[in-house]
């Protein structure tokens, strides 16, 4: 796996802004290709999907379809079990990763500032694992698990 946390999340972290905080109403971006090395970096690969609650419209600042969390249990942090994080392929494509950003403005280029998480995609054993990574213009997509888990040492 090759979750990736940017350098603004990992300093908030450390400050005074938590993980669940920094994401929360948070959007995730499916990607084509190969992640880039920091999620620090600029995006590469085509942008496939957009997940959001009910796949519905979101805009940085409001919290409209934004994604939540759950209470976090023994360590790790999932999905708000009541919302359902859902997709529809924007173009055709195959998945390769996904760039979760919190609710801020972001021109996905470079930011050593602003809360991010990259991760790879497949099919199982995955940072984010989908029933399918071929991507359809128009098809739905759900995400049907998502966690975090702090490691305890």
């Amino acid at each position: 796996m090759t979750i990736k946390f940017s350098t603004g999340l990992r300093n908030g972290m450390l400050n005074a802004t938590g993980l669940t905080e920094a994401l929360d109403n948070g959007i995730i971006h499916i990607y084509s290709g190969s992640q880039p090395t920091s999620p620090d970096d600029a995006v590469q690969g085509t942008l496939l999907g957009k997940v959001t609650v009910d796949a519905g419209a979101w805009t940085a600042g409001s919290a409209t379809n934004g994604l939540g969390f759950g209470a976090p249990v023994n360590g790790t942090l999932s999905k708000a079990a009541a919302e359902a994080w859902q997709f529809n392929g924007i173009t055709d494509g195959n998945s390769g990763w996904f760039r979760f950003m919190g609710n801020a403005a972001d021109s996905l280029g470079s930011s050593t500032t602003l809360p991010r998480i990259d991760g790879s995609i497949a099919t199982y054993g995955s940072d984010l694992n989908l029933s399918n990574v071929a991507i359809t213009t128009g098809a739905p997509n759900t995400i049907d698990v998502f966690q975090l888990t702090m490691a305890e040492a």
